[in-house]
């Protein structure tokens, strides 16, 4: 795309905030609530758009850590993210907001950070010096500073934050920004210098920033000298090696959420009559998310469908998502006593969620339900339903309905979706993917999309957010996800007891050691671990499939400490590996855990400390107790 001259080289991505709130309409561009997903979600995306770094530091293509930080509000209840004060304390802001930018900065050594519109209590983001500075003096970060879309316009025009526009262009050049999304810099600098505010010196350094990024990107270089792009060109795009890249995408990301006495997978010598209900179901504008590019053939449900059964009818149900009228019903209600089987398409598009715009109700959209309770209770046997959307929503209906016997949520499937769509429902490949998120109550709803904090308070009747922390009802947790095949677990091999050396953990001032003792608790700051790659250990896991159906899933290995201590997470992820398991065998999998970065949590101090005692290691019903001792 460069070479054809439709794209540069830098591109600002990947969105590695927290889907911290079921509600945001920007959560769909994430890869879910925790962070530690987050975390290496970002490491994986920045090293396969940046390449390798050799010595000389050459990249392929500039990658962008976005947005810095604590942004996960479009508009809520008069709230904007233009003008909101995300009030962090300094323990979810260490433990939940920051991990996946320190990664992405740290081990990843993205070359570009994105500050975002809020402020953070009280200083907008863009003019944050400490944040800002964070990046470069305590992670290492080499590379430019942008501002979101006029991030630096609305400092003094919406925030009122500062006193004039050159005031805002000071700020931010002495905060760190380097280069901001807009006019605003190109109108308002020289008049800044002119006035005094901003020195040549702050200049200097923004330029030294943006153009030793493109200096590594070898924009400047003789074409036939930069090797990396120049065989390149639109032949490339489009190919079928993408198309099935993109249709293991689907695959792997689909989540299996109900499939009652096995209904699925269907067999096809039994199904001749297949009706696909639903204003999704044959709509390629629904197949995609925020910020989908021009689609390669795109493949519709209704298209992918037909390939597998003889006969197949389609009726939209609804005139459209947001579905606030009932007079398509009767086209829909015939269509599904005529079908051997009816799968209902449902949920979410970009007119329900998307930048700039959150959902206030966690409720399919409009009439939904009402007409999947319609055609259930007229189809010959219960339907399939397939959802769409980034964010999660409130079935609990179908989930407790016998008439509808399957569930299957697929996110925004993208060109190739109506492909993969029949490939699973007829068992050509077993579903295995897991939920990223918490699917919440639609009594969540109450809870202030503006309380950033993570931990549950019940003395104001806070429940807490994402399943680290959370402590009501869940529709369906975070990390579920059925299978056509059953899995059993069994932990081959821990440690038992990790030992933090006792003189690793040393005060060199004080020479008292530096962990403490609170009401009989014992807990060390990994600040003070000497070597923290000392104590990482390997999990090995024997995973068992009872199916008739070849599999590949995701194992996920969670970690809870047995003191129950306030403030610390209910459990946390340490690790996760999608392994291949054949029908009626076992493979084992090796997980690597790293105690400091992953069973550590904040304390109120905003410093991360790991728990001394017992802790146990759990993977599906498994349960391993280990015991971390000084």
């Amino acid at each position: 795309m460069h070479n054809a001259g439709q794209a540069g080289l830098t591109y600002w991505a990947p969105n590695i905030n927290i889907f911290r709130d079921p509600r945001w309409g920007r959560g769909q561009e994430t890869s879910g609530e925790d962070p530690a997903v987050a975390s290496a979600y970002s490491l994986e995306y920045v090293k396969g758009f940046q390449g390798e770094q050799g010595e000389e530091g050459r990249i392929r293509l500039s990658a962008c850590c976005k947005h810095y930080t604590a942004y996960d509000m479009e508009k809520w209840e008069g709230f904007s993210r233009y003008t909101f004060n995300a009030k962090v304390n300094a323990q979810d802001l260490e433990d939940t907001y920051q991990p996946p930018f320190k990664t992405c900065i740290q081990e990843a050594r993205a070359t570009c950070l994105m500050c975002s519109y809020n402020q953070v209590n009280g200083v907008p983001m863009c003019a944050n010096k400490d944040l800002l500075q964070k990046t470069r003096d305590e992670w290492g970060f080499q590379g430019y500073i942008t501002s979101d879309c006029d991030a630096v316009a609305i400092i003094h025009e919406n925030q009122t934050y500062t006193k004039s526009d050159e005031d805002s262009i000071a700020i931010v050049l002495k905060a760190g920004m380097d280069i901001n999304c807009g006019s605003f810099l190109v109108r308002h600098t020289k008049s800044a210098v002119e006035k005094g505010k901003v020195q040549e010196q702050d200049i200097d350094r923004a330029l030294f920033n943006l153009f030793s990024v493109q200096l590594r990107l070898g924009i400047f270089d003789k074409p036939n000298n930069n090797q990396w792009f120049t065989q390149l060109g639109p032949n490339n795009v489009c190919t079928k090696e993408h198309r099935e890249l993109a249709a293991e995408a689907v695959r792997q990301g689909a989540v299996l959420l109900k499939n009652d006495h096995s209904f699925l997978p269907l067999k096809r010598s039994e199904v001749r009559h297949v009706a696909i209900i639903g204003p999704s179901a044959n709509d390629v504008y629904a197949m995609g998310g925020d910020y989908t590019g021009v689609a390669c053939n795109p493949t519709t449900f209704l298209k992918g469908i037909q390939a597998y059964a003889t006969q197949t009818t389609f009726a939209t149900g609804c005139k459209d998502v947001s579905c606030n009228s009932t007079e398509l019903f009767r086209e829909a209600i015939e269509a599904a006593k005529r079908a051997d089987i009816v799968v209902v398409v449902a949920g979410l598009n970009l007119t329900e969620e998307r930048e700039d715009f959150d959902r206030v109700s966690l409720l399919l959209p409009g009439k939904q339900m009402s007409l999947i309770h319609t055609i259930a209770s007229v189809a010959k046997k219960p339907l399939v339903l397939v959802l769409l959307g980034g964010g999660p929503v409130d079935v609990s209906f179908a989930k407790q309905d016998p008439r509808i016997a399957s569930i299957l949520w697929l996110g925004y499937p993208g060109e190739v979706g109506g492909q993969v769509l029949p490939e699973i429902l007829f068992g050509e490949y077993n579903p295995g993917g897991k939920l990223p998120i918490t699917w919440y109550p639609e009594s969540f709803t109450a809870i202030p999309m503006t309380d950033m904090n993570m931990r549950a308070d019940p003395s104001r009747g806070y429940p807490g957010r994402t399943y680290r922390f959370y402590t009501g009802d869940v529709v369906y947790g975070f990390g579920y996800g059925l299978s056509y095949s059953k899995y059993s677990y069994s932990i081959l091999s821990a440690p038992k007891k990790i030992t933090v050396s006792r003189s690793s953990v040393l005060d060199i001032i004080s020479r008292k050691p530096a962990y403490i003792r609170r009401d009989g608790l014992d807990f060390v700051k990994t600040e003070d671990i000497a070597s923290c790659e000392a104590l990482a250990f390997s999990v090995h896991v024997a995973v068992s499939n009872h199916g008739s159906m070849d599999g590949s899933h995701a194992v996920l290995l969670f970690a809870r400490s047995k003191s129950s201590v306030p403030g610390f997470p209910i459990k946390q992820l340490v690790g996760f590996e999608r392994v291949h398991t054949a029908a009626g065998s076992a493979s084992n999998v090796e997980i690597t855990v790293d105690p400091c970065k992953h069973m550590s949590a904040a304390n109120p101090e905003g410093k991360r400390v790991l728990l001394l005692g017992a802790h146990v290691l759990t993977v599906g019903d498994e349960e391993f107790e280990l015991f971390i001792e000084l």
